[in-house]
């Protein structure tokens, strides 16, 4: 297996994280982002303190010809994957289901679906024994919502989290013995910017009382459980769905 990792949305939160502690685990990474590339950069130099080599490529994931580009450049310049982090992921304002729009459902869905499915099929197409390559890892970034359904705040988000567990356990089986691994990671309420985006910049705290373990979880205790998926010592393991939320 290739030693080679992108992270799509890799310039902050768990992508961010994820890159820092693959380095640490011995893998090169691309971080891609879409806006910010200084974080972006960042990112890139601590893979680099880690005595790893880093690439920071732009791209939207929810775009097919930026996707095609963005491995184009990952082949070009680390060579092929062996892991891929389905991290890049967005949330919306919260609402009721009656006050949301096509518009956001389709970014939603293209963004955190069709996104996720862009990026492992390009990955599937180098790591995959059925296409020539020597094997991989996958692990799609689900939430805790996909199971809890974010009543009058993310329906939609959960819906589309929803949609992601059930493509992990579904491609899992399809290249179980083309030797690719294929995971998903549901984390909880986490201190992370994602919140900010979704209008609610202390919501960790607020939902804090709510988990059972009376705490918000960090990005690196994300990262760490998405970063023993993709080494060796998960060999055995694929099609699984690990709850990373604090009992809750």
């Amino acid at each position: 297996m290739n030693r080679v990792l992108l992270v799509t949305g890799g310039s902050r939160g768990i992508g961010a994280a994820c890159a820092v502690r693959a380095a640490r685990d011995g893998w090169d990474v691309a971080v891609n982002y879409t806006r910010d590339g200084d974080a972006a950069e960042a990112v890139a130099a601590q893979v680099r303190a880690a005595g790893r080599r880093a690439l920071v490529v732009q791209a939207d994931v929810s775009d097919e010809a930026q996707v095609l580009a963005l491995y184009a450049a990952v082949d070009a310049g680390l060579g092929r994957v062996g892991g891929l982090v389905n991290n890049a992921g967005v949330v919306d304002v919260g609402a009721r289901v009656d006050a949301m729009s096509v518009a956001r459902w389709q970014r939603m869905f293209g963004i955190n679906v069709v996104g996720s499915l862009l990026c492992a099929r390009e990955a599937l197409l180098r790591m995959s024994t059925r296409h020539g390559g020597s094997g991989g890892a996958i692990v799609n970034l689900s939430s805790a919502a996909a199971r809890l359904g974010a009543p009058g705040q993310y329906v939609d988000y959960a819906a589309a989290k929803g949609a992601i567990d059930a493509f992990t356990l579904g491609l899992a089986r399809e290249v179980a013995t083309e030797g690719v691994r294929v995971n998903a990671v549901r984390p909880g309420i986490i201190e992370t910017e994602i919140h900010a985006s979704g209008g609610i910049p202390d919501r960790a705290a607020q939902m804090a009382p709510q988990v059972p373990m009376r705490r918000a979880g960090s990005a690196d205790e994300v990262a760490q459980a998405i970063v023993w998926l993709l080494s060796d010592a998960a060999s055995y393991t694929s099609g699984a769905i690990l709850d990373v939320a604090g009992g809750r």
